[in-house]
């Protein structure tokens, strides 16, 4: 697994894709938090407080876009070139290919994120007095973010399986990844069916992405992203072995 793992990081860095996925993030990120003034509440410099809420709040729907993005060729191009047979001849488990495209996506997920802790340290001397920020919330809220980076790769490799088009595959996987994030939170803020709205916010990633966010790392929330990461990769494996059939 871990000679396919590298081959997907290579893959990723030998292409433009691991780049442009990168440099969009980061451009994206920067403009808003930035540069762009405004309504929209996201610059860092206009806040009251020296904090990375704004940061962590617009992320996840950057990552609703470029994830997908990253991911939609990961299965659906193998299916297309008819590379995937191939891919199974191979003396590995479909579950260690699997783990390998998903590790890779994830490391690159983790090395977009390492240049923005320049933020952090802006944001920690901006500060009045110097180091006003809160160090616990805004390392927390990292990790949730990278938590739900992680189950939108593993959406995106899901979506991949299903289809032998990346496009198909990427509006696939943003609208998965929308529905977990806040479409399934706002279906539920409705209140049309009594108890079970409260299930249906808890099935989606915003009421447990905002928990860690407050700077408190639950037990219940890491469980809900690790399950959730491990149902997509159960679902993906189950539609690669399907196609072996």
């Amino acid at each position: 697994m871990r000679a396919l793992y590298f081959k997907e990081i290579r893959s990723f860095l030998s292409s433009i894709i691991g780049y442009v996925f990168i440099l969009i993030f980061l451009i994206a990120s920067g403009l808003f938090h930035w540069v762009i003034s405004g309504s929209i509440g996201t610059n860092l410099l206009e806040g009251a407080e020296a904090d990375l809420i704004p940061f962590f709040n617009l992320s996840p729907v950057i990552f609703l876009i470029l994830i997908p993005a990253i991911t939609m060729r990961s299965i659906a191009e193998e299916r297309r070139s008819g590379t995937i047979e191939l891919l199974f001849t191979r003396p590995v488990s479909d579950l260690k290919i699997l783990l390998a495209k998903y590790f890779a996506g994830v490391t690159l997920l983790i090395v977009a994120l390492i240049p923005t802790l320049i933020y952090y340290i802006s944001m920690y001397y901006l500060g009045n007095p110097e180091g006003i920020i809160d160090n616990g919330a805004t390392f927390t809220s990292y990790i949730g973010l990278i938590l739900l980076g992680a189950m939108f790769v593993a959406i995106g490799i899901f979506a991949s399986t299903l289809t032998s088009s990346q496009i198909v595959a990427f509006i696939l996987a943003m609208f998965l990844c929308w529905l977990f994030y806040d479409g399934l939170n706002l279906l539920g803020s409705f209140n049309l069916m009594g108890d079970l709205d409260t299930v249906i916010q808890r099935a989606g990633i915003k009421l447990h992405y905002d928990s860690i966010k407050k700077g408190v790392i639950d037990s219940t929330d890491v469980i809900y992203f690790l399950s959730m990461i491990t149902l997509f990769i159960y679902a993906a494996l189950t539609v690669i072995k399907s196609l072996k059939k």
